[in-house]
């Protein structure tokens, strides 16, 4: 089994924004464990145990919670990115000498999945491709671009989305490639892998980049809305459909305030007689006694005051 990979972590996470301006958004807690701890621990699970984070935005929220990644079973370095994010083919590009292998897994950091890695590892040594693609049907191809096969599943080509990716596939954050794909480019090079690299690489090499088609549960945390319904599906709600909220560690809640179908990240304080229901409180807000927030997202307030709060679209 290849024991490389590399967990692209490095995006501003604009579209999670301003969940986002606390945590970087693989740090934010699903089912109140971090999306990175929950992706390396399925990594490890597969022998993938060799492990680097790209980092820019919030990097502390992720070494905080990674560390040397040794009490999930692996070892965690990481490839920092500055001053600017370098892309889904840069951050590959830069953090090459560090993954240190002919070969390796590049891992998006925003998506779970269940993924059978060593299948796919097959899959990718039969077919000799250089970068091989985790697909599923694309049957939402107004969200979501899609990447055309033939029948050999040799990737044909990429489609935005909208009607003309109506039958394609789409990728699901996991691809296994050739280190030496990136060797065009130069390290703090910005550039792309969909839309950029592959489609070079696509001209240069018909047939070198292959689609592993599967039925993957993935889940992609693009949005709150996105956020709300994965925690949903971790069981974070038994949490959001009843009445128990979803909570993080050190919170205190007053045996007076009532917090229905919520998510309650670290540190977070709930005064006496407040209500709050579905909402998001991220860490370190304090909610004052007799407070209440119906849909918010909460932030924390300056010094102690009460939390900045936002509007949660739970169905966008």
């Amino acid at each position: 089994m290849i024991r490389h990979a590399l967990i692209l972590t490095a995006g501003l996470g604009t579209r999670l924004r301003p969940l986002t301006d606390v945590r970087a958004k693989p740090a934010i807690p699903v089912a109140g464990e971090p999306m990175i701890r929950r992706i390396i621990a399925w990594l490890a699970s597969h022998g993938v145990d060799d492990l680097v984070l790209n980092l820019h935005h919030r990097p502390e929220t992720l070494t905080t919670v990674v560390g040397d990644g040794s009490d999930l079973g692996v070892r965690a370095r990481y490839s920092w990115e500055q001053p600017r994010v370098l892309g889904s083919a840069g951050g590959p590009r830069l953090a090459r000498p560090i993954v240190g292998a002919p070969r390796f897994w590049i891992i998006n950091g925003d998506t779970l999945t269940d993924v059978a890695l060593t299948e796919m590892a097959r899959a990718h040594d039969a077919s000799r491709a250089r970068v091989t693609l985790a697909l599923v049907p694309n049957r939402e191809f107004l969200q979501y671009g899609g990447v055309r096969l033939d029948a050999a599943h040799r990737v044909a080509g990429f489609t935005p989305r909208g009607p003309s990716a109506e039958g394609s596939c789409h990728y699901i954050g996991v691809q296994l490639a050739d280190a030496d794909v990136f060797d065009t480019l130069a390290p703090g090079e910005h550039a792309s892998t969909i839309g950029g690299l592959y489609d070079a690489l696509l001209a240069r090499d018909p047939g070198s980049i292959r689609g592993f088609v599967c039925d993957a549960s993935f889940f992609d945390v693009g949005t709150p809305a996105d956020y709300w319904r994965t925690t949903q599906a971790f069981g974070g709600t038994a949490a959001l459909d009843g009445a128990s909220p979803s909570v993080g560690r050190h919170a205190r809640i007053d045996p007076t305030a009532r917090v229905t179908r919520s998510i309650l990240w670290d540190d977070v304080q709930v005064g006496a007689g407040a209500i709050v229901d579905e909402c998001v409180l991220t860490d370190r807000v304090v909610v004052p006694g007799g407070g209440e927030y119906r849909r918010k997202i909460l932030l924390p307030g300056a010094d102690g005051a009460e939390p900045r709060a936002e509007t949660l679209e739970l169905y966008g």
